[in-house]
């Protein structure tokens, strides 16, 4: 496969995106930044669509960090075992309701430092709670944005950090949040994994990966 361009159509490709995708959202259901923290943190190898089938009965009886802490970690266990790594996730979703109510009196912090501190809680999830739960312009680099960002060459990566990094270059900082719900969503829907829908994307004629694979398939 050639080469990635050095010039990328940004601006062209995140007005389509804009265009595919104009209701793109967070797909996580919550009503609290707490609800939020929890619901990525149980995301990690997860579906949303499991997640939340998972935490509506959850949240329904022990929606803050207090009451969540009414529950052992093996009863946590139980609500949360349909997920990926239950018991390990159930940890540590305690630790993290421990401090966040010794610390931070119940409340989820704001800062990035504060989020990254607790246990569970990486980069991409500080991301996600600090965009959608507190307004905060962020780009959170999913498995989802990662493919997506790389084929269309808006990133040359094979790390998320780095993948961030170069997004945050070309993407204005106003657009961040919108179009890393947008990248999501169009890895979702079109560009998957495994058997990208190419022939039926708009992005085609601005796609690196798809244009290459199709050379590929003539």
């Amino acid at each position: 496969m050639k080469s990635k361009p050095k010039r990328v159509q940004t601006s062209k490709i995140l007005k389509l995106l804009e265009k595919m995708y104009p209701d793109a959202h967070c797909e996580l259901d919550f009503t609290s930044p707490f609800e939020l923290l929890i619901s990525t943190i149980l995301s990690a190898q997860s579906t949303d669509k499991q997640v939340n089938k998972v935490t509506k009965p959850l949240y329904e009886k022990y929606p803050t960090p207090q009451k969540m802490l009414e529950l052992s970690e093996e009863e946590l266990a139980n609500y949360i075992k349909g997920l990926g790594l239950y018991r390990n996730k159930s940890k540590n979703i305690r630790k993290t309701c421990e401090i966040l109510v010794e610390k931070y009196g119940g409340e989820v912090p704001r800062k990035r430092k504060d989020l990254e501190a607790l246990p569970g809680v990486g980069r991409k999830t500080a991301n996600v709670v600090l965009s959608n739960a507190f307004g905060v312009p962020a780009l959170a680099v999913d498995t989802h944005v990662q493919r997506v960002a790389n084929r269309l060459a808006l990133a040359d990566s094979e790390n998320p950090l780095e993948t961030e990094k170069q997004l945050l270059r070309k993407i204005p900082r106003k657009n961040w949040t919108d179009a890393h719900h947008q990248i999501i969503w169009h890895g979702r829907r079109i560009c998957s994994a495994r058997n990208p829908k190419c022939e039926i994307c708009d992005l085609h004629p601005y796609c690196w990966y798809g244009r290459n694979t199709m050379l590929s398939r003539d």
